[in-house]
Order: C-alpha cells, then sequence, then structure tokens
C-alpha cells in the first residue's frame, strides 16, 4: 500500500482548471521531484499531499498514522525562541522515546523475559531507528554547522532574513525526519556547500520526499522519480533530470506534431547534460580510487600525501592560466581592490581585467560579499581601498528586486514606452507577443498589470525586458531564483547567444557550468581565486584537496598514537574479511570493467538514432538506468571491502 495515494483528483480556482483527474502516489523511500512551468500547479498539488488544501473532486488516501511535513515558504516559529531552539523544535517525541527506551532497557536488564516490556523496547527501538534519532545532540551541531547558523544559534529567530529563517525550518524538520517530507525550492537560499550536506543527508539516511525544484543537479542526485505537471494532468518519468530529458523528447516524438523547436531545446539540454555528468562520474571514479590508495600510501609513506596534494594544487592552477585575447576592449580594470561592509571585511586585495566577451561567474558561500563586488563595479558602492577603472559601456543590470520594472504600468507599457506594439531584440524588429511569446507568456498577458504578476513571472518579464536592451555587458544577481527550469533553459539560450560580456552572481552549479568561462571564487581568506575550469570540477577538486588534509592529519595523529604505545587496545578491533568477502574483492573488479563496457555501448547506442530507434529510447534509457544503478552498488561494495581489508591488514601488520 502506498503511504500517500491520490485518485481522480481535480482542481480549480475560479474558472481556472489546475488539475484535472490525476493520480499521484508516494512509496516508502520514493524520492519524486515534481517539475513544471511557474503556474502549472507544482505547488497546489503539493499543498493536496500535504493535507492542506482541499481538492474538488477525487480521494486523498493516506496510511494510518502518516507524519506528513512541509518546508513552507514563509515558516512560523514560536515567539521568542532563538535559532537553536527554533531548530530543535518538533523534537519532543523523539527525546521522550530515547528517555522511555534507556528506562525500559534499565528494567529489562532484571526482567529480561518480560514479553511486554521487549516489544515496547522493540517497539521504541524501530521508532528511533526510523528517525535516525540515536546522537540527535551531535546531528543538531552537525545541522547548524552545515547551514551556517552556528554564529546564530542564540539569536531571535524573528531578527533573521527570510533566507535565514527558511534554512532554521528546512533544519528542524530534516532532524525531526517525517515519513514524508515535503520541499518547495529547499535549495533556494543555501549556497553550494549546503546543498551537497544536504544531497548526503538525504540519501545517506534514506529520506521519503517530494520536492519541487529548478536545480537540475540537485534533481538529477536526489530524485528516482520525477512528476511533470503540465495542461492539468501528470506524466511521470522514471529518475532525476537527464532521464526526464531523454522520456520526455520520446514522448513529444510519439505526438507527430510539430515540435522542432522543443525537440532542439532537449537535444542540446541533454547533449550537454550527458557530456558533464558522464565527466563527473569519470572524474569522481577516479577521485575514490585515489584517495582509496593515498589511505594506503599514507601508512607506509606519509611524504606522499604532501605529493599528492601538490599535485592537485598544479592541476588546479593549470585552468587558471590567463586564456583571455589581450586585443580585446577593456571594460574594467580593478587594481588592489579592497571591499569592507560596516566592520566586516569581505575582500582584499583583488586585481583583474574584465574584457569585452568575457563571460563570468562570482561564487561562494554565502554572506562572502559577491552581490557587494557587483555593487562595487556598478558604480553604486565605493572601494574601501584600491580602484575601479571603467571603460566606455552599456551596462545591463537585473537584481533580485525586480528594480526595472515598474508594478503599474502593463506589459505593452513596459516593452513598448513610446506606444505601438513593436520592439528591437539585438537589431531584430518583432511584435510584442512574438518576443515574449519566447519566454512562456500567453496573449492575454500582454494588458496584465506587473503588479499582479507572481515573483516568477515578473522575474521572466525583467529577463525579457534586459534582453531588449542595446548593452555592451550583463550583470546578473542570481537570476535563475524563482525561475522554473523551461525559463532557465530560455535564459541560458538568451546569454549563449548574446555577443557581449556577461557577469553573473549564482549558486546553481549547472546554470555556472553550462554559461561561464571563467570563475571569480570568493574564499575563506577574503581573496578571489579566478579559475578557467567549471563550477562542479572546482567544487570536486576542493572536496579532495580537503579529504587529503583530512587523511594528512589522520595519519599524523595515529603515527602519534602508535608511539605512545596506544595502539593495543585498537588492535582488539581488527576486522577480518569472510570468505565471500574475500571472493568478492576477486570478482568484483571484473564484473565492473563488465558493466562498464555495457554502460559504453548503451551510451554510444544513445547517440546513434539508427540504434535508438530499434530499441526505443524510453527502453533504452531505462536499461542505461539499471546498468548505472547495479554499477554504482558494485562499486560501493568493492570500496567497503576494501576499507576493510585496508584496516585488517594495516593492524595485522
Amino acid at each position: 500500500m502506498a503511504l500517500i495515494d491520490l485518485q481522480n483528483i481535480s482542481k480549480h480556482y475560479s474558472a481556472q482548471k489546475i488539475l484535472t483527474e490525476v493520480n499521484f502516489h508516494v512509496d516508502e523511500g520514493d524520492r519524486i521531484v515534481i517539475i513544471g512551468k511557474n503556474g502549472s500547479g507544482k505547488s497546489t498539488l503539493m499543498k493536496i499531499i500535504n493535507g492542506t488544501l482541499e481538492h474538488d473532486n477525487g480521494e486523498r488516501i493516506i496510511k494510518r498514522n502518516l507524519e506528513v511535513k512541509m518546508l513552507d515558504q514563509r515558516p512560523n516559529f514560536k515567539d521568542g525562541h532563538t535559532v537553536r531552539e527554533a531548530v530543535e523544535d518538533g523534537l519532543q517525541e523523539l527525546n521522550v522515546a530515547k528517555e522511555k527506551y534507556d528506562e525500559l532497557s534499565l528494567k529489562l536488564a532484571d526482567d529480561f523475559e518480560n514479553k511486554q516490556l521487549l516489544d515496547q523496547h522493540e517497539n521504541l527501538s524501530k521508532y528511533i531507528d526510523h528517525h535516525n534519532a540515536w546522537n540527535l545532540d551531535d546531528k543538531i551541531e552537525r545541522i547548524i554547522q552545515h547551514f551556517n547558523l552556528k554564529q546564530y544559534e542564540n539569536k531571535p529567530i524573528d531578527l533573521l532574513s527570510g533566507g535565514e529563517q527558511r534554512r532554521v525550518a528546512l533544519a528542524s524538520l530534516l532532524l525531526q525526519k517525517p515519513d514524508i517530507l515535503l520541499l518547495d525550492e529547499p535549495t533556494n537560499h543555501l549556497d553550494v556547500y549546503m546543498v551537497e550536506f544536504l544531497e548526503e543527508l538525504i540519501l545517506k539516511e534514506k529520506f521519503t520526499i517530494v520536492f519541487i525544484s529548478h536545480d537540475r543537479y540537485f534533481i538529477d542526485k536526489i530524485a528516482t522519480k520525477s512528476i511533470e505537471v503540465e495542461d492539468c494532468v501528470l506524466r511521470e518519468y522514471s529518475g532525476g533530470y537527464s532521464n526526464y530529458l531523454t522520456q520526455k523528447a520520446e514522448w513529444i516524438r510519439t505526438l507527430q506534431k510539430q515540435h522542432d523547436n522543443l525537440l532542439d531545446v532537449l537535444k542540446r539540454e541533454n547533449e550537454w547534460f550527458a557530456r558533464g555528468v558522464r565527466a563527473r562520474l569519470k572524474r569522481n571514479e577516479g577521485r575514490k580510487e585515489r584517495l582509496m590508495n593515498l589511505r594506503e600510501d599514507a601508512k607506509n609513506n606519509p611524504a606522499k600525501i604532501r605529493k599528492i596534494s601538490i599535485e592537485l594544487q598544479r592541476e588546479a592552477k593549470h585552468f587558471n592560466r590567463d586564456k583571455s585575447i589581450n586585443k580585446q576592449k577593456m571594460l574594467f580594470e580593478v587594481e588592489n581592490l579592497g571591499l569592507t561592509l560596516g566592520s566586516k571585511e569581505l575582500l582584499k586585495d583583488f586585481s583583474t581585467r574584465i574584457l569585452q566577451k568575457d563571460v563570468i561567474a562570482i561564487v561562494g558561500p554565502n554572506g562572502s560579499g559577491k552581490s557587494t563586488l557587483l555593487k562595487a563595479l556598478l558604480g553604486r558602492l565605493e572601494p574601501t581601498v584600491g580602484k575601479i577603472k571603467q571603460g566606455e559601456f552599456k551596462i545591463g543590470y537585473f537584481d533580485q528586486h525586480r528594480e526595472m520594472l515598474d508594478n503599474d504600468k502593463n506589459l505593452m507599457e513596459t516593452f513598448c514606452p513610446h506606444g505601438g506594439d513593436r520592439v528591437s531584440v539585438r537589431g531584430k524588429d518583432m511584435h510584442v507577443y512574438g518576443y515574449l511569446k519566447n519566454f512562456l507568456f500567453p496573449r492575454e498577458f500582454l494588458e496584465k498589470k506587473i503588479g499582479v504578476l507572481s515573483g516568477g513571472e515578473k522575474n521572466r518579464i525583467a529577463l525579457a525586458l534586459l534582453f531588449t536592451l542595446d548593452v555592451d555587458i550583463l550583470i546578473l544577481d542570481e537570476p535563475t531564483n524563482d525561475l522554473d527550469i523551461p525559463t532557465i533553459n530560455i535564459l541560458e539560450e538568451q546569454l549563449t547567444n548574446f555577443a557581449g560580456a556577461v557577469i553573473i552572481v549564482s549558486h546553481d552549479r549547472y546554470f555556472v557550468d553550462k554559461i561561464a568561462k571563467k570563475l571569480f571564487i570568493f574564499k575563506s581568506d577574503k581573496t578571489i581565486e579566478e579559475s578557467h575550469q567549471e563550477y562542479s570540477q572546482y567544487l570536486e577538486l576542493e572536496k579532495e584537496l580537503k579529504e587529503i588534509d583530512s587523511i594528512h592529519k589522520d595519519s599524523t595523529k595515529n603515527n602519534k598514537a602508535e608511539k605512545s604505545n596506544t595502539t593495543v587496545a585498537v588492535k582488539e578491533k581488527i576486522i577480518k574479511l569472510t570468505y565471500k568477502e574475500k571472493i568478492s574483492l576477486k570478482e568484483l573488479p571484473k564484473e565492473i570493467e563488465e558493466l562498464e563496457d555495457k554502460i559504453k555501448d548503451k551510451n554510444s547506442c544513445l547517440a546513434n538514432p539508427e540504434c535508438y530507434e530499434k530499441i526505443g529510447l524510453t527502453q533504452l534509457a531505462k536499461e542505461l538506468e539499471e546498468l548505472e544503478s547495479i554499477y554504482e552498488q558494485k562499486i560501493e561494495q568493492l570500496l567497503d571491502i576494501e576499507e576493510k581489508a585496508e584496516w585488517s591488514g594495516s593492524l595485522s601488520s
């Protein structure tokens, strides 16, 4: 039986139909992403699943005693609570369960055959297991640290910004681990490091979740199923974003209608995504292998750690060589720039040149100073130290507050302020509707006031207006916030075709990987590192360097421990491989190699129309997903056994 089952659900607002006789179910362990255009009904469906919105027709069937909790866009907290109290709020039942478990454990020590006590003890154990609540204090501390809330833990919750309050609410829900967790845009207001932590936590603790997100890497990493809301109905696709692209293209093809433009977009998106994912997978495998070897070598040759660390840093520096063309027009020349807000230093000693065809992403943790740097480049903030020289050029600026829009004007007045119905787009004369259709606006929107539009619709209008401007450089601050995936695809296409320079601030790894040719990376020491890597590749190298540093510290610590004769206690914990594990250690590499060949063949088939038309794209995608799932399981199994063998061998030597 499903945990939640929606049967023939319909919902409308006044005359507007949102959902028509849709079916939807959630099973334990599902991680379902709801995708679709803004206004298609994603949030409506989520609220019906949660039970906070009544449906017009149909039936919502829910398993008895099921605990469903949802991350609200505007969370509510108890008056007077500090951040830590707000994070811990909702954990009372788990704390009571642990106390009761400890009491029963003591009673069973004296009365271990009492069946009633044994049953209660077992039920409590299962409950605590399900919520992974054995070490709650450690988990609370870990989540507070990773969501950058430690500095605020004793601060009243109502003094935090909206984004910070959302992080507090998310932290609390993750600690509670309800039977079903509903998340609406969980990665908004999280930097990339927080998103990576969230991904690892959801996968490690086997959450059952339904979520809405425009973060395509997050979707691909997390989702086991994709549900698209379109034209009042639901369509289901297996797996994450890459599978959705393949299966959606196949579905459109079967309609035998003229969807050439959409098919082209999907094809380009799929090709780009496949390249990036396969490259990252290959790099990750290499990283795992390198770290496994390093852990072994570190015991016998600590100097090897330093050698590999230097090699990795050299690899990173390889991408940082200046690849610009000196003959390009110079837009900005930054000399020894320093920025301070109040008493907080954000940036020091930054020098660079920004040229006419540069496409730059400014990245780094929340609060590091990215938007402040944009304001300095725009001339809205005076440098604390140093100077910014600016050439003669025109700037188009997109900010998070959409300051370029007037809520009292309609779309026609916004795009044609001097009358008429034509707009110039990069030298091409177009009808306003013909242009706005590219940004997914129907004709009836032309007379709507900006003020009545949703946040996502306002963002689309602001972006559409931005690309009508005759400018030499586009500066965009978090442009993908509040956008749906189809609109982000349009934005990416517009930016790719823009002839001038582009500077963006964004936490969206996929978007940055696809658009940026150069990174300005805010570092913890208040400096900026310039890099020509893909952002996801930079993050992988950074993670590997941190792990190597951790290995170095562990190795140093272990060497000191051995010298102080403390290894006797550790040797009591020697792990020996079972006969089955020894066989697996010998057979798994061969099985993994065979799977790699099969996956390679399937990917080759995906790139060959003659091949995939014989099998069918959907069937081929399904087979590839199954092979990759088995491959991942085999890799993890081998790594686990190798770690076990490595520990056993080192202790018994």
